[in-house]
């Protein structure tokens, strides 16, 4: 009678899991986890940015763009009448010029000028120029203010979003990002998104940070966008808590993941019934397999025996991927603790139920 009402429990059993297999006209493949299915199935997202975010040199920290703000003063060598200050004055500073849409800037006397590409040099010679047959060797200064011109944008979990300009000690993309505060969210979950035009390349933070070699140069106009790594694994069964999991590092082991949902149940996991379940790409379904007429996805239950004397070493080495199930399964005895348990106490409840009646009578 116990038997066909049924007990609570959190899942299958370890035996009704395996009876999925192929072998047993299932769906599933069941593989017991080793070194070399260890190494087979350790594959994690791939980040980077493309040769021609790698190959692009630092830009001039004194370029000028168009939108950039400019600064310029012109000392006149005369005392009375000079070209562009009044009588007796002979310095002329000119501030807040901004470089049009066209690249270009207007200097009373000198004209309109083309600016955006040349340097604070090149522009001082060129306005000289223009101005030495109007007045007497003209001393021209150009200082560069930096502007919308040479900028980017943060967004997304940065320290502080905004539009930042790209300057001397910001031209590389950690620079930036050191300027805009860092990140908001753990480092060891950061991914770093970078958009120019039409191309987009991103990369773990930690790794820009470890590797310099990584951090690309900036160029006017970049997005970027600072994510939170959106990976995640299920864990079901005899474990310390039941839930939708987010990774908490860049890689993430199945000892790991145990330990992360706060580990095996105590009184009810059976440490030999750890499946992971996956739907497993081809290609390393058949190398996991070593079946070469294996075509599309394939389900995969992986099985790890932590009695078994490298147990935990195969779980510290597998590793868990986005969209994983990790489910422990209960022990033999639980159940039958709980057969145990309804089948006393449904004695019980009719033994106080006879001695009621009698007592009555």
């Amino acid at each position: 009678m116990v038997s066909s009402c049924g007990l609570p429990r959190s899942g299958p059993t370890k035996r009704e899991v395996l009876a999925g297999a192929v072998e047993r006209a299932g769906d599933a493949h069941v593989v017991p986890v080793t070194p070399a299915v260890s190494r087979a199935t350790a594959m994690q997202p791939s980040f980077g940015f493309s040769d021609a975010f790698r190959k692009a040199g630092l830009m001039g920290s004194d370029v000028i763009s168009a939108g950039d703000v400019l600064g310029v003063s012109v000392f006149e060598n005369v005392k009375d009448d000079p070209l562009l200050g009044n009588t007796g004055q002979r310095v002329t500073s000119l501030q807040q010029i901004q470089v049009d849409g066209q690249g270009f800037i207007y200097i009373p006397y000198a004209g309109r000028l083309k600016a955006a590409g040349q340097t604070p040099e090149g522009l001082r010679q060129a306005i000289t120029r223009q101005l030495e047959d109007q007045t007497p060797d003209p001393q021209v200064s150009v200082t560069r203010v930096a502007g919308d011109g040479a900028t980017v944008s943060i967004s997304g979990q940065a320290g502080a979003n905004g539009v930042y300009p790209i300057e001397a000690p910001t031209r590389t993309l950690a620079t930036m990002l050191a300027k805009s505060g860092g990140v908001a969210i753990d480092p060891g979950v950061a991914i770093v998104r970078v958009t120019r035009g039409s191309q987009t390349g991103k990369i773990w933070l930690k790794d820009l940070y470890a590797n310099p070699a990584l951090d690309i140069a900036l160029r006017p106009g970049d997005k970027i966008v600072i994510e939170e790594d959106s990976r995640s694994f299920i864990a079901l069964g005899a474990t310390g808590g039941q839930s939708l999991v987010p990774f908490e590092s860049e890689t993430m082991s199945a000892l790991e993941a145990i330990a992360t949902v706060g580990g095996l149940s105590t009184a009810s996991a059976d440490p030999t019934g750890i499946f992971v379940l996956r739907e497993e790409g081809e290609a390393v379904a058949r190398e996991v397999l070593g079946q070469a007429d294996l075509v599309g996805e394939q389900r995969m239950i992986y099985v790890l025996d932590l009695t078994e004397p490298t147990g935990l070493f195969e779980a510290r080495d597998f590793q868990i991927r986005d969209g994983d199930t990790l489910y422990v399964t209960e022990a033999p005895f639980v159940q039958w603790q709980k057969t145990l348990g309804a089948v006393t106490g449904t004695t019980g409840a009719a033994s106080n139920l006879a001695n009621t009646a009698t007592s009555g009578n």
